[in-house]
């Protein structure tokens, strides 16, 4: 399959010059198997494999059945300990990965670090981004740094400034900022809490000393992309790292065309719409399908914030689902439920739930499917994640439509649940 350059059109715009045309439904299947859910690749590496195919893991302070980050490896590998996923993202010797802002707050391969210095310039030269910043405040957190080693927010001197969540102390605003310059570097958490520390300490040389420039870093970015969905338009490229969010602003197509083709992804035609659009895909993913993309699918239930799903645009265009994250919406408004997990099965969304915990049952406070036949996947998915939590029980509480209750209890019943 030859990689043809790009760069089309009489007035010198970048475009791909496709050579493939996807159908909606070949689109679905490249992103199932890239985002490790269709096929025994997926599973391949453990949770850092997890990490370095989807690229990155966002992170939530929310907590239901686990946090975002260890459902994101569980969803793909199945009842892996929680104890394993936190060692894995916060290796206690080597750094495997660090925390920054790509979606939104992320765990991210450690191999990124150069590669995100484009955003950080950027933040940089804004000069701040929630919070005013003391520099006097930033050179005492960075003199701690050094003569006494990691420390968090509360060995500092503490995050709050004593009123609302947002209401940090300086000491806080402080190292957030030098965070997201990169004066310092979060490579661990303890409990919930980041770990701040000195980037010649925590990164390995070679990544500290290689400084991309912004071309380098937005090809990157887009060919990881380009991987971690097997094939994505330009809005998927932008959405993935939201690029125009605290870098490479504005973003344009042309950019993004150059970066593409400079990373060796293939243009593509994803067809099915109102009309074709323009895409580039992932080499190994093209032969993938050309040799037949076959492979078995994961049922599983999704945080919210998987990857898989994080674009709302994406997700409704791919699977025909509508997903949105109720937990901030007052309770009388709420359509679904607080936080609510769509079950992928069959490489389809064909419902979700609404989970909580009492004891060792697992409590399903509303449970919705598309029809019948996502009963059976939907046991087997509340069975496993019961298991995975150290439940066992499962107990449904309301299932829309009411006509499936009683399918659902007993394929409840045939999973060895009551």
């Amino acid at each position: 399959m030859a990689v043809r350059n790009l760069l089309a059109g009489a007035d010198g715009a970048a475009g791909p010059s496709p050579e493939h045309e996807l159908s909606p439904d070949d689109v679905r299947r490249i992103t199932l198997r890239a985002q490790g859910f269709l096929g025994a690749d997926g599973r391949r590496g453990g949770v850092a494999g997890v990490l370095r195919r989807v690229a990155a893991v966002q992170l939530d302070t929310i907590s239901v059945l686990a946090r975002s980050h260890e459902l994101v490896a569980y969803a793909r590998l199945g009842a892996v300990g929680r104890d394993v996923v936190e060692r894995a993202y916060w290796h206690p010797g080597k750094p495997t990965a660090f925390e920054y802002w790509a979606h939104a707050a992320c765990v991210l391969p450690i191999a990124d670090w150069p590669y995100y210095a484009a955003r950080r310039r950027r933040i940089r030269e804004r000069g701040q981004r929630w919070h005013q910043v003391s520099q006097r405040a930033c050179d005492e957190v960075l003199a701690r740094l050094k003569a006494e080693g990691p420390l968090t927010a509360t060995q500092l001197g503490g995050a709050k400034a004593g009123g609302p969540w947002w209401d940090w102390s300086e000491v806080k605003i402080a190292a957030e900022w030098l965070l997201d310059t990169g004066q310092a570097v979060c490579v661990r958490r303890t409990g919930w809490r980041r770990v701040y520390d000195l980037p010649e300490r925590a990164i390995p040389e070679p990544l500290l000393r290689h400084e991309p420039d912004d071309a380098e870093c937005l090809s990157y970015l887009v060919a990881s992309t380009a991987r971690a969905l097997g094939v994505a338009t330009h809005a998927d490229m932008t959405e993935y790292q939201r690029l125009n969010w605290n870098g490479f602003q504005p973003v344009k197509a042309a950019m993004l065309d150059e970066a593409a083709a400079a990373a060796g992804l293939t243009p593509v035609t994803v067809t099915g719409g109102k009309r074709p659009v323009p895409a580039w895909a992932d080499p190994e993913a093209l032969a993938w399908l050309d040799a037949g993309g076959r492979g078995t699918h994961r049922t599983s239930l999704l945080s919210p914030f998987d990857s898989l799903i994080w674009d709302r645009k994406r997700t409704l265009r791919m699977f025909g689902f509508q997903h949105g994250l109720e937990a901030y919406v007052p309770k009388e408004k709420r359509v679904h439920g607080y936080y609510t997990m769509p079950l992928l099965a069959g490489g389809r969304l064909v419902g979700r739930v609404d989970p909580a915990r009492s004891g060792r049952t697992l409590i399903a406070r509303h449970v919705m499917l598309d029809k019948a036949a996502a009963t059976a996947p939907m046991a087997r998915a509340l069975a496993e994640a019961a298991s995975w939590v150290g439940c066992d029980s499962v107990r449904a509480e309301r299932v829309s439509p009411a006509l499936l209750a009683e399918p659902l209890a007993a394929a409840l019943k045939a999973e060895g649940l009551s």
